[in-house]
């Protein structure tokens, strides 16, 4: 399996962060590729979630399911079609990290394993091989791991600052 993990620290405590997390449906409001997304559920274990994206001439539904939660501490997910993927929000309390102006602050993980292999039912256009998309799109989702975690700290704190963001990938190649 693949993977992509993207960290940084919040300057909040992790209950505040947890329920911002579990309102799913508000991603679209992050992402560059997530065009909207549908809820049957709110957002506790069987939460199921349709995620329209769209990246270049390809549009794609993936179909999610809210696994495990453990508030405040996490939110554990699965692609339930097409693709062998799953991934979890983790939240940790880090009140050393904590700026003199902030009360406390919280490591917030966002990690995401995949097997590329696995990518099922994508319609693609002609001539176009399932592994060149896989290769083109492995980049794509660390940069949009990325910007989502900026953007969603941005919300959260009230006002953009520089973020410093924590990055592993495997293999080392994406």
């Amino acid at each position: 399996m693949d993977s992509v993990e993207v960290s940084t620290v919040v300057y909040l405590p992790p209950a505040d962060i947890y329920e911002f997390l579990l309102d799913f449906p508000g991603y679209a409001n992050y992402s560059k590729y997530l065009q909207r997304v549908h809820s049957d559920g709110d957002g506790s274990p069987g939460t199921r979630y349709a995620l329209r994206f769209a990246w270049w001439k390809i549009t794609y539904t993936a179909h999610t399911r809210v696994t495990e939660v453990d508030p405040p501490n996490r939110i554990d997910w699965e692609v339930i079609k097409d693709i062998d993927a799953e991934g979890y929000w983790e939240l940790a309390a880090v009140p050393d990290r904590a700026p003199p102006e902030a009360e406390t602050a919280t490591r917030v993980t966002l990690r995401i394993e995949f097997d590329a292999s696995s990518v099922g039912d994508v319609d693609l256009p002609s001539f176009v091989s399932t592994a060149w998309v896989v290769e083109k799109v492995k980049p794509l989702i660390q940069d949009e791991a990325e910007r989502i975690v900026e953007r969603i700290v941005a919300d959260l704190e009230g006002e953009k600052r520089p973020v410093e963001l924590t990055i592993h990938t495997t293999p080392d190649t994406v």
